[in-house]
């Protein structure tokens, strides 16, 4: 951040207003992929939410959506994560927290009974990495149970694996089959769900691990660079599948920062997919984000004081023209959000998109001096950075030597320096604090889910026919062998009732599995 304490017309003296600034729904979209922005149609509003058995999360989905919330986002558990059934003995202890244990189609079925996929206005979002073709398969499956076309099912899943190498750590296979399973799953919906959106780049992860906001911008766009390049190596069209792209940035507690970020992405996306990649489609230069409130921003002390950072940040959001966007819920700190507060922070977004008048106008803040400077200086910072990852060989490249996983884990030293010694500032932590503790009164899930889960899952072994099963295991190796896309041959092997276990497993017979520091 700057120190300057004052900015005037002079400070945009090298800002070309129509080139890098424009109109909203024109590129470079700096002031919004749409004309119209919130007046033609608000951000959907999405809840995090996940936990205990498919049939738990269901309820708080349902509850979610009578209050007013237009869009499903799934969280799992470890095990679904790191693709282990739930009776695997890596699973014990882990199966439904923090997330939902899903590990059949049957699951999957429980998840969504009741929710009308497929069908306008529901929008599905899975939080899932490495094992995203598994579960994309399993939602593709449903969607056909269900008797949705699959080409009207909508959603977003995760699926952003250099991420989990820089960041998360969740992975099953190394760098090179990881990457191949990614375009497979691209292929395969830009051939069969051409409304559904085969992944999320995720700057979220990245800054939560502890970036800063240049190099979150920096690193999730290099990691978007990485995949469009993939793609096309497979002899995909990018104006095909990049329309389909999309994105999903942290905003944390520096307001306009924040703003200037996610401007300066849209402008930096939509220069890389017309300059570098030479896409036609407008749409392919449309970078369409997600957006979600700053995890590691809430504090367990005061913890009330979480509804305000959440609020500041959800405007934030609001004012730099989301998609998408979830606001965490203010104990979310201690554990699995409770009823109470997951509604708090949805009508949190109602209150910012009904009553505050921000959605009357698009991109109010455009033409301001001091947010314009700043999204010009985010712009140039990160692109400092992905022409240094240019200069290694790509991000695939960087990644392995660790390039961005060092320079976030000194960023992330260095603010936790400022903090222990009151530089930055947080209320109730290091300002402003109360002595005693805070009665915490912790939301706890289905006791249960474990025991239940694992019985599920031994009934649903019993009865299915298990040579079917273990056949269409067998063509998931076959596939996975011949350098086909696999997508195709795990969609018939979870409708033949595999496991996702089993899957994963037939896939690391064939890959190997990931072993950290590969």
């Amino acid at each position: 951040m700057s120190d300057q304490i004052l900015y005037t017309p002079e400070d945009l003296a090298d800002i070309d207003y129509p080139a890098d600034v424009g109109y909203p729904g024109e590129f470079p979209y700096t002031r919004g992929i749409y004309p119209t922005m919130y007046r033609g149609r608000l951000w959907t509003m999405r809840q995090f939410a996940g936990f205990g058995l498919p049939d738990d999360t269901n309820r708080r989905f349902r509850k979610l959506w009578a209050e007013g919330e237009t869009g499903f986002s799934t969280a799992f558990d470890l095990p679904t994560l790191l693709g282990y059934d739930s009776d695997s003995p890596y699973s014990l202890g882990e199966v439904g927290k923090g997330g939902v244990a899903i590990d059949t189609l049957e699951d999957m079925t429980r998840l969504f009974a009741g929710i009308p996929i497929g069908k306008p206005g529901v929008s599905v979002s899975m939080t899932i990495n490495a094992p995203a073709p598994v579960l994309l398969a399993m939602y593709y499956a449903l969607g056909k149970r269900k008797r949705a076309d699959p080409r009207l099912l909508r959603g977003t899943i995760q699926n952003d694996i250099l991420k989990e190498f820089t960041a998360q750590n969740e992975l099953i296979v190394a760098h090179e089959p990881a990457m191949k399973l990614f375009v497979d799953t691209v292929e395969f919906c830009t051939k069969h769900m051409p409304n559904y959106n085969p992944v999320s780049i995720s700057g979220y992860h990245i800054r939560e691990k502890g970036a800063t906001a240049v190099q979150e911008l920096a690193f999730t766009l290099a990691d978007g660079i990485a995949y469009v390049q993939a793609c096309i190596e497979r002899g995909l069209d990018a104006d095909e599948f990049a329309p389909r792209f999309s994105f999903f940035f942290d905003i944390h507690n520096n307001f306009f920062e924040e703003i200037a970020k996610l401007r300066a992405a849209r402008r930096m996306w939509a220069r890389i997919m017309r300059e570098r990649f030479n896409a036609k489609n407008p749409r392919s230069w449309m970078l369409r984000t997600h957006a979600q409130t700053a995890g590691v921003s809430l504090t367990w002390e005061q913890r009330q004081n979480n509804i305000m950072r959440a609020a500041v940040q959800a405007l934030a959001g609001a004012l730099a023209g989301v998609q998408s966007l979830h606001v965490d819920a203010y104990d979310e700190q201690d554990s699995l959000p409770s009823e109470d507060a997951a509604l708090l922070a949805l009508r949190t977004q109602q209150i910012i998109a009904y009553e505050s008048g921000v959605c009357d106008v698009v991109d109010p803040l455009g033409g301001s001096y001091y947010i314009e400077r700043l999204t010009q200086d985010m712009e140039e910072q990160a692109l400092e950075y992905i022409k240094r990852i240019d200069e290694m060989g790509g991000m695939v490249a960087a990644v392995e030597l660790n390039f961005p996983k060092s320079e976030i884990e000194m960023s992330a030293f260095e603010y936790e320096k400022k903090v222990h010694s009151g530089e930055i500032p947080i209320v109730g932590r290091n300002k402003f604090q109360k002595e005693g503790e805070e009665q915490i009164v912790e939301f706890r899930g289905n006791k249960r889910a474990e025991k239940i889960q694992c019985a599920r899952l031994t009934r649903f072994r019993a009865r299915r026919n298990c040579g079917n099963a273990m056949k269409a295991l067998d063509l998931v190796k076959e596939a996975a062998e011949k350098g086909e896309n696999v997508m195709p041959s795990i969609v018939s092997a979870v409708e033949a009732c595999a496991t996702e276990g089993e899957i994963v497993q037939a896939l690391q017979e064939v890959y190997g599995e990931y072993r950290g520091g590969e």
